[in-house]
This record gives structure tokens, sequence and C-alpha cells, in this order.
């Protein structure tokens, strides 16, 4: 059985299983891509990933792909999953974050692999002045 992306099933064997979205779910593959505009509703690039915390299954970061020409060039900017709203209406994710600011961000570059450690997540929290969960984790 198969129902629409507010709220896609699949029939098993055991019954339904959600495989796209429902009302409090969506799947990792429906949020790649998803635009992320400042609160003037600039857009600023799309969510290209996002990083999970293996012990607690939460959505730490998404990271946002900024400047780049189909997938080439551009950086990377993590930002903590709690500074993102979903705004319906956009049909995207809005942070509070102007240019200027994206610009002095942490980022990186396609080259680099960043260490997601307590270090890089703690500089990340505090600027974005959120509460880092780097302590509990």
């Amino acid at each position: 059985m198969t129902t629409s992306t507010t709220g896609s099933t699949t029939g098993t064997g055991s019954g339904n299983v959600a495989t796209d979205e429902t009302d409090r779910l969506i799947a990792s593959n429906k949020v790649e891509g998803t635009a992320v505009y400042n609160r003037q509703g600039e857009r600023l690039g799309t969510v290209y990933n996002f990083m999970v915390d293996k012990r607690s299954g939460q959505v730490a970061y998404a990271v946002m792909s900024f400047g780049s020409f189909l997938g080439m060039g551009g950086s990377y900017h993590p930002l903590p999953w709690k500074v993102l709203t979903y705004d319906t209406g956009k049909g995207g994710y809005v942070v509070d974050l102007d240019n200027d600011r994206l610009q002095k961000a942490p980022s990186y570059t396609g080259s680099q692999d960043p260490t997601w450690n307590r270090a890089y997540g703690s500089q990340i929290d505090s600027y974005y002045g959120v509460a880092s969960d780097w302590d509990t984790r």
C-alpha cells in the first residue's frame, strides 16, 4: 500500500512502514537539497547532509552547501539543527543569519575533511549561540 508524500507508506509483511514523510517525520533524502533561507527571505544555500549523534539518534547539525555550482566549489557550513526552523510557505529551512555572518561562520571546503569532535562541535555551537550537547556525548 502506498499513500501520498504527506504520509507515504509501503506495505510489508508486518504492516505499514513510513518511507517518505509523515506529519512528524521526514526521510533524510527529502531533507538533503532543501533550501536554507535567512530571515529576510534570501536563499543562502541548501542542506547538503546532516550529522546524526550515534548515541541519541538526534540530528546535531545540518551541513549547508553554500556558493557551489553543480556541487563544485563553494563551501560547507555546519549549522546546529536547533537554529533551523522549517517554513512551509518557503518550502525550506530558515536561519537567523545574514551573508556577512555566514562568511565568518565555521566552514570547510570539499577538499577538507573536518574532524567532528568536541572542540569542533563546541566552536560551531558557540558561534551560533546555542547550548552545546557535546558535554553529554
